[in-house]
Protein backbone atom coordinates (compact mmCIF):
# COMPACT_ATOMS: atom_id res chain seq x y z
CA UNK A 1 0.00 0.00 0.00
CA UNK A 2 1.09 4.00 -0.54
CA UNK A 3 2.05 5.88 1.83
CA UNK A 4 -0.06 9.04 2.36
CA UNK A 5 0.58 11.87 0.04
CA UNK A 6 -0.42 14.98 1.79
CA UNK A 7 2.51 17.40 0.71
CA UNK A 8 1.78 16.72 -3.32
CA UNK A 9 1.80 20.13 -4.45
CA UNK A 10 -0.55 20.88 -6.97
CA UNK A 11 0.29 21.59 -10.21
CA UNK A 12 -1.74 23.70 -13.35
CA UNK A 13 -5.36 22.84 -12.91
CA UNK A 14 -5.05 21.94 -9.85
CA UNK A 15 -3.70 18.38 -10.76
CA UNK A 16 -1.53 16.99 -8.11
CA UNK A 17 2.34 16.90 -9.22
CA UNK A 18 4.13 14.08 -8.99
CA UNK A 19 7.35 15.79 -9.78
CA UNK A 20 8.22 19.82 -10.45
CA UNK A 21 11.60 21.05 -11.39
CA UNK A 22 12.40 24.59 -11.97
CA UNK A 23 15.01 26.31 -13.45
CA UNK A 24 17.49 23.20 -13.56
CA UNK A 25 21.05 23.56 -14.75
CA UNK A 26 23.01 20.29 -14.52
CA UNK A 27 26.88 20.44 -16.67
CA UNK A 28 29.86 18.57 -16.65
CA UNK A 29 32.77 20.74 -17.13
CA UNK A 30 32.94 23.74 -19.22
CA UNK A 31 29.59 21.85 -20.83
CA UNK A 32 25.91 22.73 -20.12
CA UNK A 33 23.86 19.76 -20.65
CA UNK A 34 20.44 21.40 -19.20
CA UNK A 35 19.65 24.68 -18.64
CA UNK A 36 17.55 26.22 -16.95
CA UNK A 37 15.37 22.98 -17.67
CA UNK A 38 11.25 23.26 -16.07
CA UNK A 39 9.23 19.93 -16.13
CA UNK A 40 5.92 19.07 -14.88
CA UNK A 41 4.57 15.31 -14.26
CA UNK A 42 1.06 14.86 -12.84
CA UNK A 43 0.22 12.26 -10.84
CA UNK A 44 -1.36 9.44 -12.39
CA UNK A 45 0.07 9.93 -16.00
CA UNK A 46 2.14 8.91 -18.56
CA UNK A 47 4.50 11.28 -19.73
CA UNK A 48 6.65 10.47 -22.52
CA UNK A 49 9.68 12.65 -23.09
CA UNK A 50 11.55 12.68 -25.99
CA UNK A 51 14.73 14.28 -27.41
CA UNK A 52 17.57 13.86 -29.95
CA UNK A 53 20.43 11.76 -28.93
CA UNK A 54 22.74 13.29 -26.18
CA UNK A 55 20.47 16.06 -25.72
CA UNK A 56 20.23 15.14 -21.46
CA UNK A 57 17.44 12.77 -21.34
CA UNK A 58 19.37 10.37 -19.51
CA UNK A 59 20.83 13.08 -17.52
CA UNK A 60 17.59 14.88 -16.53
CA UNK A 61 16.20 11.49 -15.50
CA UNK A 62 19.15 10.39 -13.21
CA UNK A 63 19.43 14.32 -11.78
CA UNK A 64 15.66 13.75 -10.48
CA UNK A 65 16.86 10.31 -9.22
CA UNK A 66 20.29 11.69 -7.53
CA UNK A 67 22.59 10.17 -9.43
CA UNK A 68 24.04 13.33 -10.70
CA UNK A 69 24.29 16.59 -8.90
CA UNK A 70 22.83 19.64 -10.18
CA UNK A 71 24.55 23.34 -10.74
CA UNK A 72 20.95 24.98 -9.54
CA UNK A 73 18.06 24.69 -9.67
CA UNK A 74 14.68 22.93 -7.80
CA UNK A 75 13.44 19.37 -8.27
CA UNK A 76 10.64 18.58 -6.17
CA UNK A 77 9.00 15.17 -5.64
CA UNK A 78 5.36 13.94 -4.08
CA UNK A 79 5.94 17.90 -2.94
CA UNK A 80 8.69 17.42 -1.16
CA UNK A 81 12.24 19.62 -1.92
CA UNK A 82 14.82 17.47 -2.72
CA UNK A 83 17.45 19.89 -1.22
CA UNK A 84 15.66 20.38 1.91
CA UNK A 85 14.71 16.80 2.76
CA UNK A 86 16.87 14.94 5.62
CA UNK A 87 18.37 11.35 4.82
CA UNK A 88 15.63 9.65 6.61
CA UNK A 89 13.38 11.92 4.34
CA UNK A 90 15.69 10.84 0.64
CA UNK A 91 15.29 6.88 1.92
CA UNK A 92 11.22 7.28 2.21
CA UNK A 93 10.91 9.25 -1.16
CA UNK A 94 13.44 6.63 -2.76
CA UNK A 95 10.86 4.12 -1.54
CA UNK A 96 8.08 5.11 -3.15
CA UNK A 97 9.92 4.83 -7.14
CA UNK A 98 11.08 2.05 -9.06
CA UNK A 99 13.36 2.44 -12.06
CA UNK A 100 13.99 0.54 -14.93
CA UNK A 101 17.51 1.74 -16.71
CA UNK A 102 17.98 1.33 -20.48
CA UNK A 103 19.07 -1.86 -21.46
CA UNK A 104 17.49 -3.49 -18.28
CA UNK A 105 20.62 -2.95 -16.41
CA UNK A 106 20.47 -6.63 -14.15
CA UNK A 107 23.45 -7.38 -12.38
CA UNK A 108 25.10 -10.54 -14.62
CA UNK A 109 26.14 -12.88 -11.74
CA UNK A 110 22.64 -12.60 -10.28
CA UNK A 111 19.67 -14.63 -10.88
CA UNK A 112 16.27 -13.15 -12.32
CA UNK A 113 14.93 -13.14 -8.64
CA UNK A 114 17.93 -11.83 -6.75
CA UNK A 115 17.68 -9.50 -9.23
CA UNK A 116 14.47 -8.13 -8.53
CA UNK A 117 14.74 -8.73 -4.35
CA UNK A 118 17.73 -6.15 -4.60
CA UNK A 119 15.30 -3.24 -3.90
CA UNK A 120 13.61 -5.66 -1.00
CA UNK A 121 17.07 -6.09 0.86
CA UNK A 122 17.63 -2.31 0.39
CA UNK A 123 15.20 -0.89 1.84
CA UNK A 124 12.86 -4.12 3.78
CA UNK A 125 13.40 -6.43 6.44
CA UNK A 126 11.95 -9.56 5.30
CA UNK A 127 12.93 -13.19 5.78
CA UNK A 128 13.94 -14.99 2.78
CA UNK A 129 10.54 -16.84 2.12
CA UNK A 130 8.57 -13.83 2.02
CA UNK A 131 11.03 -12.33 -0.04
CA UNK A 132 10.99 -15.12 -2.49
CA UNK A 133 7.03 -15.20 -2.77
CA UNK A 134 6.98 -11.57 -3.50
CA UNK A 135 10.00 -11.83 -5.94
CA UNK A 136 7.29 -14.38 -7.46
CA UNK A 137 4.76 -11.91 -7.49
CA UNK A 138 6.47 -9.25 -9.34
CA UNK A 139 7.20 -12.56 -12.05
CA UNK A 140 3.78 -12.64 -12.64
CA UNK A 141 2.80 -9.67 -12.50
CA UNK A 142 5.10 -8.64 -16.05
CA UNK A 143 4.13 -11.86 -17.33
CA UNK A 144 7.10 -13.60 -16.65
CA UNK A 145 7.18 -17.64 -16.44
CA UNK A 146 7.96 -18.71 -12.67
CA UNK A 147 10.68 -20.83 -14.09
CA UNK A 148 12.36 -17.86 -15.71
CA UNK A 149 13.32 -16.79 -11.09
CA UNK A 150 16.41 -19.22 -11.19
CA UNK A 151 17.67 -18.07 -14.54
CA UNK A 152 20.68 -15.88 -15.34
CA UNK A 153 20.27 -12.62 -17.53
CA UNK A 154 22.42 -14.07 -20.06
CA UNK A 155 19.77 -17.03 -20.32
CA UNK A 156 17.27 -14.67 -21.08
CA UNK A 157 15.90 -13.09 -24.40
CA UNK A 158 15.64 -9.13 -24.78
CA UNK A 159 12.19 -9.10 -24.22
CA UNK A 160 12.86 -11.37 -20.96
CA UNK A 161 15.44 -8.94 -19.91
CA UNK A 162 13.18 -6.08 -20.01
CA UNK A 163 10.21 -7.43 -18.15
CA UNK A 164 12.63 -8.87 -15.65
CA UNK A 165 13.87 -5.33 -15.04
CA UNK A 166 10.42 -3.70 -14.62
CA UNK A 167 9.80 -6.50 -12.21
CA UNK A 168 12.64 -5.72 -9.88
CA UNK A 169 11.74 -1.55 -10.38
CA UNK A 170 8.02 -3.17 -9.60
CA UNK A 171 9.47 -4.63 -6.17
CA UNK A 172 8.89 -1.90 -3.78
CA UNK A 173 5.39 -1.22 -4.80
CA UNK A 174 6.41 2.01 -6.07
CA UNK A 175 4.15 5.23 -7.22
CA UNK A 176 6.40 6.88 -9.58
CA UNK A 177 8.13 4.84 -12.31
CA UNK A 178 11.10 5.78 -14.53
CA UNK A 179 11.75 3.84 -17.78
CA UNK A 180 14.66 4.08 -19.84
CA UNK A 181 13.91 3.03 -23.19
CA UNK A 182 11.75 0.42 -22.37
CA UNK A 183 11.31 -0.42 -26.25
CA UNK A 184 14.90 -0.27 -27.44
CA UNK A 185 16.51 -3.60 -28.89
CA UNK A 186 12.91 -4.99 -29.24
CA UNK A 187 10.92 -6.17 -32.64
CA UNK A 188 7.55 -4.29 -33.33
CA UNK A 189 5.39 -7.33 -31.44
CA UNK A 190 7.69 -7.43 -28.79
CA UNK A 191 7.86 -3.64 -28.62
CA UNK A 192 3.69 -3.42 -28.62
CA UNK A 193 3.47 -6.03 -26.21
CA UNK A 194 5.08 -4.50 -23.81
CA UNK A 195 3.74 -0.93 -24.50
CA UNK A 196 0.35 -2.68 -23.66
CA UNK A 197 2.07 -4.22 -20.71
CA UNK A 198 3.12 -0.84 -19.23
CA UNK A 199 -0.60 0.59 -19.79
CA UNK A 200 -2.27 -2.04 -18.04
CA UNK A 201 0.31 -1.95 -15.07
CA UNK A 202 -0.10 1.79 -14.60
CA UNK A 203 -4.34 1.73 -15.30
CA UNK A 204 -4.27 -1.18 -12.59
CA UNK A 205 -1.84 0.00 -9.79
CA UNK A 206 -2.45 3.83 -10.20
CA UNK A 207 0.97 4.66 -11.34
CA UNK A 208 2.64 7.35 -12.46
CA UNK A 209 4.92 6.63 -15.53
CA UNK A 210 7.89 8.63 -16.66
CA UNK A 211 9.38 7.08 -20.27
CA UNK A 212 12.36 8.64 -21.74
CA UNK A 213 11.64 6.96 -25.08
CA UNK A 214 12.54 7.67 -29.15
CA UNK A 215 9.35 5.06 -30.19
CA UNK A 216 6.96 7.35 -31.79
CA UNK A 217 4.87 4.15 -31.41
CA UNK A 218 5.06 3.93 -27.74
CA UNK A 219 4.28 7.35 -27.79
CA UNK A 220 0.59 7.44 -29.84
CA UNK A 221 -0.12 3.99 -27.74
CA UNK A 222 0.24 5.05 -24.37
CA UNK A 223 1.53 8.69 -23.38
CA UNK A 224 -1.37 11.08 -22.28
CA UNK A 225 1.38 13.84 -22.38
CA UNK A 226 4.74 14.41 -24.05
CA UNK A 227 7.62 16.55 -23.50
CA UNK A 228 10.31 17.07 -25.78
CA UNK A 229 13.79 18.33 -25.12
CA UNK A 230 16.05 20.16 -27.42
CA UNK A 231 18.99 23.27 -26.19
CA UNK A 232 18.97 21.77 -22.69
CA UNK A 233 15.42 23.30 -21.99
CA UNK A 234 11.84 21.64 -22.59
CA UNK A 235 10.91 23.15 -25.77
CA UNK A 236 7.09 21.50 -26.03
CA UNK A 237 4.95 19.83 -23.36
CA UNK A 238 1.42 18.64 -23.75
CA UNK A 239 -0.81 15.91 -25.39
CA UNK A 240 0.44 14.88 -28.48
CA UNK A 241 -1.75 17.40 -30.23
CA UNK A 242 0.19 20.06 -29.10
CA UNK A 243 3.64 18.82 -30.29
CA UNK A 244 1.99 18.00 -33.50
CA UNK A 245 1.18 21.57 -33.94
CA UNK A 246 4.37 23.22 -32.58
CA UNK A 247 6.80 24.56 -34.94
CA UNK A 248 10.18 24.15 -33.56
CA UNK A 249 12.00 22.75 -36.06
CA UNK A 250 13.18 19.45 -34.13
CA UNK A 251 9.56 19.15 -32.62
CA UNK A 252 7.84 19.33 -36.20
CA UNK A 253 10.87 17.18 -37.63
CA UNK A 254 10.24 14.21 -35.24
CA UNK A 255 6.92 14.09 -35.50
CA UNK A 256 6.14 14.70 -39.43
CA UNK A 257 9.07 13.48 -40.73
CA UNK A 258 10.19 11.02 -43.55
CA UNK A 259 10.06 7.79 -40.66
CA UNK A 260 7.07 9.33 -38.50
CA UNK A 261 3.78 8.21 -38.15
CA UNK A 262 0.95 10.45 -39.53
CA UNK A 263 -2.41 10.37 -37.08
CA UNK A 264 -5.90 12.45 -38.33
CA UNK A 265 -7.97 14.03 -35.73
CA UNK A 266 -5.69 13.93 -33.09
CA UNK A 267 -7.55 14.66 -30.01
Amino acid sequence: MHEASAATAPGRGGRDLAISVRDLVVGFGDTLVVRGLDLDVYRGEVLGFVGGSGTGKSVLTRTILGLERKRSGRIEVFGEDLDKASAADHARIERRMGVMFQQGALFSNLTVKQNIQVPMREHLRLSPRFADELAMLKLALVGLDLDAADKLPAQLSGGMIKRAALARALALDPELVFLDEPTSGLDPIGAADFDELIATLQKTLGLTVFMVTHDLDSIYAICDRVAALAEGKVIAAGPISTLLASDHPWVHAYFHGTRARRFQDVQ
